[in-house]
């Protein structure tokens, strides 16, 4: 069965070819920079790789440009667009309807509209995707994956905020969750990694968005991300955890409207906002350089994810392992040092030389002290939403 794996961004999109159940990929791509005279269109099928500079103007080219590369009679991997079986979409927030993976219909492409104002960087640019994908693969199933669906597992006390009840019962105020198919890929292969029948795990997911979560035996238990994707760890343009007293002050006394407040904590904040980069890679480089504003929010960044590893080593009542994880959490050697150090007190040392070293397999980077192991496990949110849209349709 070939599944097309679609993640649209605001002005993205990332896609992949998956047969299942064989989990063999056929080909990756990625659009970049859409809306824009030069986007950048990538498809690679084994080790051949092409790549352009185009106007790709809106979704609907990108994903025609998609289409015309699967069937490519070099690069292709399909002759015909009804050889796709299946469509599976990520979509970022579900609210607390959905705790698993659906079919698309137009109900629930209406509950992903509803929640536009609580994922605006993500499910517009996600439902334009489905609707574009309807259009060009006519024979497709369309399926869609919420990165809220993992977290639903969550007990009352760590998803409900300490404000009326009513807003709970009727509006659905409540924390939710995100990067939910990444936090459970990675678990589900640290628990086959460390064997055991019971674990307590932590999963930091660390990428442009950055957040963590608890796994108890498999289960999520709490996660850093709450209402929308905004709060938690400081990522590389949201502001992370904020007192909420901020935004009264921001529209109060400098006379800011609710939409620009909320732009300036998704958009102009975090990493950016501390050093005027979004980007780790030239933050560390700067660091390196001796800019402080880029060593600090370094220490910041760090200094919040240790926060939240010794909250949820409480809540989780012990600890088996950490897992890092995402472009950042994969690759960032000195964002994996400064997240752990200083925490011997949990158990948790790392050994600066199997830290260093960079790898596409799941590895641990603890000294042989350490009672708690470090884990770095690449994710592949990709291949996990091409196993549930299986699970799905089979």
């Amino acid at each position: 069965m070939n599944i097309l794996i679609l993640n649209a961004g605001s002005s993205s999109l990332k896609y992949q070819l998956i047969e299942m159940p064989s989990q063999i990929v056929k080909c990756v791509g990625l659009v970049e920079r859409i809306g824009m005279q030069d986007a950048i269109f990538t498809h690679e099928k084994g080790d051949k790789k092409h790549s352009e500079v185009l106007p790709i103007l809106n979704h609907e080219v990108g994903l025609k440009k998609v289409a015309e590369a699967l069937l490519d009679t070099e690069l292709g991997v399909i002759t015909s667009v009804d050889q796709i079986v299946a469509i599976g979409h990520r979509v970022v927030h579900g609210g607390s309807r959905y705790n698993g993976t659906v079919l698309v219909t137009e109900k629930v492409k209406e509950n992903i509209k509803d929640l536009f104002d609580l994922a605006p960087l993500h499910n517009p640019a996600h439902l334009t995707g489905i609707e574009v994908a309807e259009a060009i693969f006519t024979s497709a199933k369309q399926a869609v994956v919420f990165d809220t669906a993992f977290h639903q597992t969550m007990p009352q006390e760590a998803y409900q905020y300490a404000i009326p009840n009513k807003y709970l019962k009727e509006n659905k105020v409540r924390a939710y969750g995100f990067h939910g198919s990444s936090h459970k890929y990675v678990s589900e292969k640290a628990i086959e990694h460390l064997k055991q029948e019971t674990s307590k795990i932590i999963t930091i997911h660390l990428g442009n968005g950055c957040s963590m979560a608890a796994v108890k035996d498999g289960k999520c238990i709490d996660t850093s991300m709450g209402f929308s994707p905004t709060n938690g760890l400081i990522m590389g343009t949201r502001s992370g955890d904020i007192d909420h007293s901020v935004v009264f002050f921001l529209m109060k006394k400098l006379n800011k409207t609710a939409d620009e407040v909320n732009s300036l904590l998704q958009k102009e904040s975090g990493m950016k906002g501390l050093t005027g980069f979004s980007d780790l890679r030239e933050i560390e480089e700067n660091a390196s350089k001796g800019n402080k504003d880029c060593i600090n929010a370094l220490n910041l960044a760090a200094y919040r994810i240790k926060k939240f590893i010794g909250s949820y080593a409480t809540i989780l009542n012990g600890l088996d392992a950490i897992i890092f994880t995402a472009g950042i959490g994969e690759n960032s050697s000195l964002m994996r040092q400064l997240s752990c150090n200083n925490l011997d007190f949990l158990g948790i040392e790392l050994d600066e030389e199997k830290n260093s070293i960079r790898s596409k397999e799941i590895r641990e980077i603890q000294t042989a002290n350490s009672k708690i192991k470090v884990l770095v496990i690449p994710t592949n949110e990709e291949l996990e939403i091409a196993k549930e849209t299986f699970n799905l349709l089979k």
